[in-house]
């Protein structure tokens, strides 16, 4: 089963233990994606200025794996006027996307599920954010391809995820600076190297070249790399 949302799995294990009908772990939850992903806001940012460039201020913006709700709110934040359609199949994820969003949430549609529960559109935009790690290469190709179906001709999909070299040493390399920066942000460094651990036997991740080509197989065109940071990459593409 795939598993989608914003946080990357150095922590995961310990995030499925969570109880989210307790109010102070779902706290705890939003607390954790800025201290985990480097330039976590500025991700999402970037993002929203990436889409703005082409989605006009009433579009409709799909974003895929939208469970915890805190790109839904930059986005609802940054264009109040955007048409948001969220997709999670977690159930309490979507609860505390809602929560997150506050009044914003009447700007966005939620659909427990995974892509192929999203509606048809056609979407001036799409982003899937900290989620492509979590799956298998066949499940993202599909997940791409449906992704492009959905949207406009010319509409921007942004993407961003772990992406970091895969053949040895510099991959381990590259683990290592992960676990150092997680501990640098508040992580403990026992918990920290578990994690790593778990990322280089469970996550499915591709090198960058990998998945730009990925990109280019599904049918996206243009496909730039905007965002860096430590082992996560992000791209802008475009449907021709």
């Amino acid at each position: 089963m795939a598993v989608y949302g914003s946080f990357s799995l150095v922590l995961y294990p310990i995030l499925c233990m969570l109880p989210f009908s307790d109010p102070q772990s779902v706290a705890r939850y939003a607390e954790r994606p800025p201290r985990i992903v480097p330039g976590f806001a500025d991700l999402h940012r970037m993002s929203a200025l990436l889409l703005a460039e082409r989605t006009p201020p009433d579009g409709r913006v799909l974003v895929l794996g939208a469970g915890g709700g805190l790109e839904l709110k930059a986005f609802a934040e940054f264009q109040p006027s955007w048409r948001l359609d969220g997709v999670d199949p977690s159930a309490e994820m979507v609860r505390l996307a809602q929560a997150t969003l506050g009044p914003l949430a009447d700007q966005v549609q939620f659909h427990e599920g995974y892509i192929d529960t999203a509606p048809a559109g056609p979407y001036d935009a799409a982003t899937c954010l900290l989620t492509f790690h979590f799956l298998p290469l066949e499940e993202r190709r599909h997940i791409l391809q449906q992704i492009l179906r959905r949207l406009r001709p010319g509409a921007p999909f942004v993407v961003a995820h772990h992406s970091f070299p895969q053949h040895e040493p510099e991959r381990a390399v590259w683990l290592a600076r992960y676990a150092a920066f997680t501990v640098a942000t508040g992580t403990d460094r026992v918990q920290a190297e578990a994690g790593s651990a778990v990322m280089a036997a469970r996550l499915s991740v591709l090198s960058p070249q990998q998945d730009e080509a990925l990109l280019q197989e599904a049918g996206f065109a243009d496909v730039s790399l905007f965002y860096a940071g430590f082992t996560f990459r992000g791209w802008v593409a475009y449907k021709p």
